[in-house]
């Protein structure tokens, strides 16, 4: 098939972006290229015979460019942001370069994802549904079933990578979540690293979230070491990096254009923003949640970003009325809400830097800049009370009130790893019922999106209401760049979008709607959308433990969106017929893009074994290592939850004796440590911040060879038992300590296992971050995990 200019460039030409002919020559050479089998071969050349090179003429150079007139292209994407927080749709959260870009673009307020991060992320970026990508959920969960194995299929090529292979220089900044877990090790493979899937720059972060005080970051695939700064955000940092890049581009390729995916961690967990942005906030939200929810539904009616006569719909049961809290419970949710707030604002205001940028260089006029304010709904895991470490919510431990109030003044901080109370997602997501995770509920799947593009929109401020979704970005974007979509990529047959371009909207805001059928699911969360009308089923709040029914049992309920615009009123009873086609619907739905069989499992699904998916360390029960292997990710290592193990460590002392760390994993917020501190040996158990135990030798190590060993017995009795752990010397015991409870599920969600030093937040208060390298020689650690001896053997031998 070959690529008809002309058509091609119809769309340019009807956004003003071509102000004259396409010189003949160009046109010529465009139309030779078939940009629908990528990459594009290099045209055969006939053999030159001529022996003298001064007698010969040079065939003329084959290089791949962009459609003239092709925009740069600019994809912000917030985390976990409901539809109501913004200010540029009625919420209470300042955010004016939103508020600015939409003034002079367009704002969408039916625009919709998945209702979870690593979904939402494979649907955009790539135009096919997150199942179709085998991204059903995130990355951290995933199966064995096709459409959840975490392995986005070769059929299915990345929208950076077909741009790429188009003449863009692409790059990425921050979140990337995409990556399966067990390929995020030093040992690869790359191929579903940001730069094995079209990105030729990645600065970032592979998982789900960070520690934005002290990330654990890659430039590429090489990890990038930290300055020792108290004042480093990454926030900062990788606004940064974007901005230096972009700039790179238009200062040495000025008629190349780019491609820009950028997705700050916030506001996801950990809200960690500088004091004075949170401040910013104070008393703002002292009047609660259920007021928050009537003045931002108040709001978005004034500003016409939801229908008159729009209703609050119901709240959910489990979440208290603001006036039922107590004075302490009050102070501390609100001090919550302050600091996400200014988290929130921080980050809009580190994008208008890049957007700053672009005007500055002289390049915004005729980029399109897609600022999506959420990836999902505003999260409910921090729980009823919220959480100053989020390890609680993962490993499945409450945090009380009077557990957090005194740590309120250090909230956001380093010290912290918070997320705010369930009652604020709830709020966040006015005038929606419910919250992130929640595929049945537009709190989960709705998301304020604005796009501004000078040279391409001629309106300015405008509402786009037509029904669209995050897959519907990849066709847009190869739409309004000229190009068409490839049929092969890199030799591999392609799936074809799964998207419709909303391209059309740009500059009709009374065009029909052309997205007509769209599904929802996530761990058994579903519904399905058809012109208008919305079935769902509720099977499981993200604070209940358990499904609300089996799943051939859930309860469903019916809505006609078009003028019930916060699903408040369920017309399932009403209309019964109408119920059972839209169900009959979902199913075939759910077939076509392997979204059965539903996994509705929960933490279980963490464990790998019990997931069934791989496991770098699958099967092994000994791992060697060795000094300079730091970062190793929890997924890339051995386990040593919920069973007894070994920690052995030949070392050489030097002269003078040695401190400092032999082995860490974790950090501050959960971990452990076996380390050196005065020349003794210690072996230190982090549980989520909040209970530390320390065994520690009594005595100096000699000058030379050491062994030092850690041998934990586990209690057994399931998971998050005690244990007992001792220390010894040269086969000598010279300390040990009970254990009383363990971690069950995760010690953290970013930091990883070094040897050699504790790279990022530290374990023990015992030695400082940054400082704590090992100051002898290790010549090998050796982890080994052994069977757990029957239930309270280790609370006997104490």
């Amino acid at each position: 098939m070959k690529l008809n200019v002309n058509a091609t460039m119809m769309v340019l030409a009807g956004c003003g972006l071509l102000s004259g002919p396409m010189p003949q020559a160009q046109a010529a050479k465009e139309t030779m290229l078939d940009r629908t089998a990528l990459p594009i071969p290099e045209p055969k050349r006939a053999p030159i015979k001529e022996l003298d090179v001064r007698k010969a003429k040079a065939p003329p150079r084959f290089e791949v460019k962009a459609p003239r007139g092709a925009p740069n292209v600019v994809v912000v994407l917030i985390d976990d942001m409901g539809f109501g927080q913004p200010s540029t749709f009625g919420g209470g959260v300042a955010m004016p370069t939103l508020d600015r870009l939409a003034a002079n673009g367009l704002r969408y307020n039916n625009m919709h994802v998945t209702a979870l991060c690593s979904p939402t992320r494979a649907a955009l970026l790539t135009g096919r549904n997150h199942h179709s990508n085998n991204t059903g959920a995130v990355q951290d969960v995933a199966t064995a079933f096709p459409g959840n194995t975490g392995v986005r299929p070769n059929s299915v090529a990345p929208l950076a990578e077909m741009l790429r292979l188009n003449g863009y220089n692409t790059a990425a900044f921050g979140k990337w979540h995409l990556t399966p877990l067990w390929e995020t090790s030093v040992s690869g493979p790359f191929e579903l690293w940001p730069t094995g899937s079209g990105f030729e720059k990645f600065y970032g972060f592979l998982g789900g979230e960070t520690n934005q005080w002290s990330p654990y970051i890659f430039d590429g695939t090489a990890r990038v070491e930290l300055p020792h700064d108290s004042k480093y955000n990454f926030m900062t940092d990788m606004t940064d990096q974007a901005v230096s890049w972009v700039r790179a581009q238009h200062s040495l390729t000025p008629d190349k254009p780019f491609f820009v995916y950028f997705a700050p961690g916030a506001t996801h967990a950990p809200h960690h923003v500088p004091k004075a942005w949170a401040d910013k906030y104070k008393g703002k939200f002292d009047s609660g949640w259920d007021k928050y929810r009537e003045e931002t539904l108040a709001r978005q009616i004034r500003l016409g970003v939801v229908p008159p006569g729009t209703r609050l719909a119901p709240k959910p049961a489990a979440i208290k009325d603001w006036g039922s809290l107590s004075a302490e419970e009050k102070r501390l949710y609100a001090r919550q809400m302050e600091v996400f707030a200014g988290y929130a604002e921080y980050a809009d205001h580190e994008i208008g830097r890049l957007a700053q940028t672009l005007e500055d260089i002289g390049a915004m006029d005729n980029t399109v800049f897609v600022y999506i304010a959420g990836d999902n709904g505003a999260s409910a895991e921090g729980g009823m009370n919220g959480i100053f470490n989020e390890m609680f919510f993962f490993n499945g431990m409450p945090a009380t009130v009077a557990e957090q109030l005194p740590l309120i003044d250090k909230w956001g901080g380093a010290e912290s790893y918070p997320h705010f109370a369930a009652g604020w997602a709830v709020a966040g997501n006015a005038p929606f019922a419910w919250t992130k995770q929640m595929a049945a509920d537009y709190g989960g799947t709705k998301n304020g999106m604005v796009v501004h593009w000078p040279k391409g929109i001629r309106s300015r401020g405008e509402l786009r209401t037509q029904w669209h979704h995050v897959v519907d970005i990849a066709p847009t974007v190869l739409e309004i760049a000229g190009l068409p979509e490839p049929k092969t990529v890199n030799g591999i047959k392609q799936r074809p979008f799964e998207g419709i371009s909303l391209a059309y909207t740009l500059n009709d805001a009374k065009a029909k709607d052309r997205h007509h059928t769209q599904y929802f699911e996530i761990a058994g969360n579903r519904a399905i959308y058809q012109d208008g009308w919305l079935a769902r089923a509720v099977h499981r709040a993200p604070w209940e433990r358990q499904p609300r029914a089996a799943l051939d049992q859930d309860q469903w309920e019916l809505f006609d969106t078009r003028s019930d615009f916060s699903l408040a009123n369920d017309l399932a009873v009403q209309q019964p017929a109408k119920l059972k086609a839209m169900q009959t619907l979902f199913l075939k739905e759910a077939v076509k893009y392997n979204v059965l069989p539903i996994d509705d499992r929960s933490i279980e699904r963490l464990v790998a074994s019990v997931a069934g998916r791989p496991d770098l360390m699958a099967g092994r029960t000994s791992l060697t290592l060795y000094e300079g292997m730091t970062g190793m990710m929890e997924n890339a290592f051995i386990d040593v939850k919920n069973r007894s193990h070994t920690i052995t460590a030949e070392v050489d002392i030097p002269q003078g004796g040695a401190n400092g760390v032999i082995l860490a994993q974790g950090g501050r917020f959960g971990g452990w440590s076996l380390y050196m501190k005065d020349g003794k040996p210690v072996y230190a158990y982090n549980l989520v911040g909040m209970e530390r135990i320390t065994v520690a030798g009594p005595q100096p190590l000699p000058a030379g060879k050491s062994t030092i060993a850690l041998d934990f017995v586990y209690d057994g009795g399931g998971p998050g038992k005690g244990g007992f752990a001792t220390l010894s010397v040269n086969g000598q015991k010279v300390a040990e300590a009970r254990v009383p409870r363990t971690t069950p599920f995760i010690f953290s969600a970013d930091e990883g296992a070094d040897v050699g030093m504790d790279e990022d937040t530290p374990v023990t208060e015992d030695y400082k971050q940054g400082d704590n390298k090992f100051t002898g020689r290790i010549v090998k650690v050796t982890v080994g995990t052994k069977a757990n001896p029957p239930a309270q053997a280790a609370v006997n031998k104490q």
